[in-house]
């Protein structure tokens, strides 16, 4: 039955309200729907919904410290209703969004039964952005991906699988394939993440007796000829330095053309035996937005500098999904987690504002700087134009992202886990996912009886 056919006598009610509901929980979602909470907080008049798929916010720059076993997988993730005070959190899937009719309708599941509308005076569009494959043979079959809680809890699954594998693999063919590790896509993501799988690797290889460090194969490939395109290219060939320094192999100016079932294939016809690849190098936004009636480039929504959706009055976008013209330094605004966080502010800003028919606010945000870990407690920064690297540009990493993680308990948590990580070494458990243990019950489940015929 429809939401919309069942309600009760609270609709009138309902109907007095303003009704703002905002669709994602990242960083962009998250942080409009707190500073709503602020804006609105002895106003019951408004009515405040965040709507997201996950129960929980990511805090996605310490994403690959997950998959290296340098923090337990819980304490980089927060609760959205412990984040939340006074506006109502759905957690479901977003199955369609009507902007003529103000309805956006939502599910507990993927299932239309179980369908809810929602409706709407303004509506946020926080929506993110999915893994972008190209189109490349193989790669959304077969290829990992580091985008997601369960991306990082399932590659540190990978390498323990391949090491458990591999420590009593006959054929040395074999065993090659299962210790060696693609990485495709040199930005932040792909560079972080296989500093610190080599980082585990080879601190990990020590306790299988059949294995050896020179075992452990890493490759980076990234279509540029400097990785770390975001910082400055000084910054980007000392990241390369100190990778190459420790066996890290860089394919630069090369894409990978094809993931077969044993290999990947490069743009320059060489292939790498393998049954890892990590990829990293490209997203797209959210595809709910294709059917939108909006402006759009590249798939992103078109936005005004107020964050405005043009001919949708009460339609806001921003992060990953919009396109947020920079009235600083002209062009387009990069989908960072720093312009995120600060256009969901500006959004729930602008927001009262227009209820309360007052002057809107411009987002203007210049970036603070940008930070990298590249391994073995050595980082690379651009902090306000300074230029960091080494220990200290690694102690800023840390410290200036445990200030942004939300919640105190989470950061003492991870300052714990940090901690321990320099007493102890690392974690070799599998962290079975959900969707695995479900399925290894499906299998042991017993057949049902069949008639004879």
């Amino acid at each position: 039955m429809d939401a919309t056919t069942r309600k009760p006598q609270c609709a009138a009610a309902a109907a007095e309200k303003t009704r703002i509901v905002v669709l994602g929980g990242g960083f962009a979602g998250v942080n409009a729907v707190m500073q709503l909470e602020r804006r609105f907080r002895r106003d019951p008049s408004v009515e405040i919904t965040l709507v997201s798929q996950d129960n929980f916010f990511l805090f996605t720059p310490m994403l690959h410290e997950v998959a290296a076993s340098d923090l337990d997988l819980t304490h980089i993730v927060n609760p959205i209703r412990k984040l939340l005070r006074r506006a109502s959190f759905f957690h479901g899937d977003v199955l369609r969004i009507d902007l003529e009719r103000r309805l956006v309708r939502v599910s507990h599941g993927t299932h239309e039964e179980h369908a809810h509308d929602l409706p709407w005076d303004h509506l946020v569009l926080a929506l993110g952005a999915v893994t972008n494959f190209f189109g490349t043979p193989g790669l959304e079959e077969r290829a990992m991906t580091m985008k997601t809680l369960a991306d990082a809890i399932a590659l540190r699954n990978r390498l323990i699988d391949s090491l458990e594998e591999a420590d009593f693999e006959c054929f040395p063919e074999v065993r090659r394939r299962l210790m060696t590790f693609v990485v495709a896509g040199g930005g932040f993501a792909g560079v972080e993440t296989i500093a610190a799988i080599h980082d585990f690797m080879h601190e990990a290889v020590e306790h299988y007796p059949h294995l050896r460090a020179e075992d452990v194969r890493m490759v980076l490939v990234h279509p540029g000829e400097v990785i770390l395109p975001e910082l400055s290219e000084k910054l980007g060939r000392y990241a390369q330095r100190k990778l190459a320094a420790r066996g890290i192999e860089l394919r630069l100016g090369t894409k990978v053309a094809r993931l077969g079932d044993d290999e990947v294939e490069l743009s320059d016809g060489t292939a790498i035996p393998t049954l890892n690849l990590v990829w990293t190098a490209g997203t797209a936004p959210n595809p709910l937005l294709a059917d939108l009636p909006c402006a759009r480039q590249r798939g992103r929504v078109v936005v005004d500098e107020y964050l405005r959706v043009a001919g949708h009055p009460g339609v806001w976008s921003l992060g990953d999904c919009a396109l947020v013209p920079d009235t600083i330094a002209g062009g387009t605004c990069p989908p960072t987690a720093q312009h995120a966080s600060r256009q969901g502010k500006v959004v729930a800003d602008n927001i009262a504002a227009t209820l309360r028919g007052r002057k809107l606010r411009p987002f203007a945000f210049r970036t603070l700087g940008q930070l990298a870990s590249i391994g073995r407690r050595v980082g690379v920064a651009q902090i306000l134009g300074v230029h960091f690297s080494g220990f200290l540009a690694w102690w800023l990493w840390r410290t200036i992202y445990l200030t942004k993680l939300p919640r105190f308990e989470r950061k003492v948590r991870v300052a714990i886990d940090w901690t321990f990580d320099l007493l102890f070494t690392k974690d070799l458990v599998q962290c079975p996912a959900g969707r695995d243990i479900a399925a290894a019950r499906a299998a042991a489940r017993p057949a049902p009886l069949r008639a004879a015929s």
